[in-house]
């Protein structure tokens, strides 16, 4: 990627020059006499890197024009743009401003990793090519992280340059009055989020605020006390499911109550956020105008009913000095009613198809529309993350970012069913959006992985990242079939039923192939692990355990299709039954390490009903 070590993002220019700077084994990382605190806390982060990595011990001093690593700002470069020269008398590390200097200081933090104590000479310069570089994790439909875990997000989005996140909340936040909401969950608590917010500060990231306010209120709008207000009269009725989670509970945008507990909601939110700006979302509000608004929709139009709620929202936000952001998927439809919400409302355009087109970037570009493109890690509803179709997504988005003049990315990380996968396994496609949203584009799948591998998994092979985007490719039968098929697929519905076994029937040709495949991928893992040191070695547990469920998911998918269309089974349903709950033993010690309980009993009755299912069939 353009020298003998691995950059990320790679800068936009640089020269690697002859001989090497040693670091002594006694120094100082000197910060300028300008600088506030914050340029103290970052010098800190590359202290305790050098005491890590080295067992250096460096001193952090101010305006002494003798230090060993020496910071400064330089007014005439632009807004995180930095400057980073290793000479053989010392390391020079200039910013534009205090974030520049950050950014310098996770170059050199990417250097030290690889290259020990002995630094190459080199000039490098580099700036962001988009200002706006955001990760959206889903803390709501199935796994609330630990604040741990969500700290380390925040240092892995620092490490690569990013500098906004967002956390996608439902009903998974203490609300003082909404004790019916998330009583049955493990929400996360105002303190918290504080120091989240002033943990994010330290280390560059503005962290968002981000609350579902329209549509996506399954909980909310299932409550005793709040059903009355969702625009379909049913609420509140049904069994839970995961489909009808994701597809109802718009709220009723005509009756002030709603407008009156969302604004409640946002003001008790919104003060634990630095930042300026807030998310209301409002996105797929599939029942608007089909339930208590239909007479309204039918006379006014659905998009008069979503914009006259919107702009209400919006202009709550900007009284209370707050910039709006939101989802861009309904407006798409008329874009042109955009230029009605506050000054500055920024439009997040998301897409997350393998092929993206750049359609809906060039509508709001061309509708004056200030907009984030927003795509995807591609992790939702499977085992294992779709990194190649995650990096094609990326990569694609981002270029339309720069062809159209977008304000900025916003990289996301969905739950949907249950949020089965591994949170780690986004980890490459977040850096997949940290490189694309920096340079503007990416190099190639294969060698981003390599580069991946190398500095954020340690592998001196590069190998691993190519081996888990094979092994991500081998479902036939995957979470997100089996809990179509088990709700979708019931007797009930014979139609349905037949219409769900036929494309499982052809998915399911394949499973001997693809479990060759994953056992292939998990030897081959299991040999990267020679590569890395013992540090990152646990790195590699996640990805084997996974490979073990989407081989079980993908014989369940087996033996379900030939015992509903055939009417019968040759594989002992009573082992697999065991199989398939010793590996969600299994899971639930892996999820407990980095998610609070949260809906780990949802994915738990989803196994249990596949587990009873199969042994349901002894008789066939």
């Amino acid at each position: 990627m353009g020298c003998e070590m691995y950059l990320i993002p790679e800068p936009k220019a640089l020269t690697i020059n002859d001989g090497f700077y040693y670091l002594p084994y006694c120094g100082t990382v000197e910060i300028p006499l300008s600088c506030s605190q914050r340029a103290y806390g970052f010098a800190k982060l590359l202290q305790e890197d050098i005491i890590d990595e080295l067992g250096f011990f460096y001193g952090i001093v101010k305006g002494t024009k003798e230090g060993t690593i020496n910071l400064s700002v330089r007014e005439t470069l632009g807004s995180e743009h930095y400057l980073f020269d290793v000479s053989e008398e010392g390391i020079y590390i200039q910013g534009g401003d205090e974030n520049g200097l950050l950014y310098g200081i996770q170059t050199f933090r990417q250097i030290l990793r690889q290259e020990g104590a002995c630094i190459p000479c080199l000039c490098m310069e580099d700036y962001p090519s988009l200002p706006n570089r955001g990760f959206f994790h889903d803390v709501t439909r199935g796994r609330v992280p630990t604040l741990e875990w969500l700290k380390n997000l925040a240092d892995t989005l620092s490490f690569y340059k990013m500098n906004q996140m967002q956390l996608y909340i439902e009903h998974s936040f203490l609300f003082a009055q909404l004790s019916e909401m998330w009583r049955d969950d493990t929400p996360l608590r105002a303190q918290e989020i504080m120091e989240l917010d002033a943990y994010c500060m330290e280390r560059g990231i503005e962290l968002i605020p981000s609350l579902s306010t329209f549509g996506h209120l399954y909980k909310l709008l299932n409550t005793k006390k709040y059903r009355y207000l969702c625009e379909l009269t049913d609420a509140g009725r049904k069994p839970f499911s995961f489909m009808d989670r994701m597809a109802h509970h718009t709220i009723d945008v005509s009756n002030e109550e709603s407008f009156s507990l969302v604004k409640q909601m946002i003001a008790e939110y919104m003060p634990l956020f630095s930042s300026g700006k807030f998310n209301i979302c409002a996105d797929e509000t599939f029942d608007l105008g089909k339930g208590r608004n239909k007479e309204r929709a039918s006379q006014e139009g659905v998009d008069a009913l979503y914009m006259e709620y919107v702009e209400k929202l919006c202009g709550f936000l900007a009284e209370n000095g707050r910039i709006p952001m939101l989802w861009g998927d309904v407006m798409l439809d008329f874009p042109e009613f955009a230029n009605r919400l506050p000054e500055g409302t920024v439009c997040l355009n998301w897409g997350y198809a393998y092929n993206q087109t750049e359609d809906s970037t060039r509508i709001y570009a061309e509708n004056g529309v200030r907009q984030y493109v927003c795509p995807g890690v591609a992790g939702w509803n499977q085992l294992l993350n779709l990194q190649r179709n995650s990096y094609e997504n990326i990569s694609r988005m981002c270029e339309y970012a720069m062809k159209y003049k977008a304000e900025g990315m916003l990289n996301t990380d969905w739950g949907d069913f249950g949020h089965i996968n591994h949170p780690a396994f986004s980890i490459p496609g977040l850096i997949y959006g940290a490189a694309a949203s920096w340079n503007g584009g990416l190099p190639s799948y294969e060698e981003m992985n390599e580069a991946i591998s190398s500095l954020e998994y340690g592998d001196s092979s590069g190998t691993l990242l190519n081996i888990a985007g094979r092994l991500g490719e081998q479902e036939c039968f995957g979470w997100g079939n089996a809990v179509y098929w088990k709700e979708k697929g019931s007797k009930s519905d014979v139609s349905r039923k037949k219409e769900v076994l036929a494309e499982a029937a052809e998915r399911v040709k394949t499973i001997p192939e693809k479990n060759r495949e994953i056992d292939v991928c998990v030897q081959e893992l299991a040999g990267c692990t020679k590569f890395m040191d013992g540090t990152m070695r646990k790195r590699i547990y996640p990805y084997l355990l996974a490979a073990e469920g989407m081989k079980l998911f993908n014989r369940i998918g087996g033996i379900v299709v030939n015992a509903e269309t055939e009417s019968y089974v040759t594989e002992d349903v009573f082992q697999a039954a065991e199989e398939l709950e010793k590996w969600y033993y299994q899971y639930k010690l892996l999820w407990h390490t980095v998610s609070r309980e949260s809906e780990l009993y949802r994915i738990g009755e989803v196994i249990f009903w596949y587990a009873d299912y199969l042994r349901d069939l002894k008789g066939l």
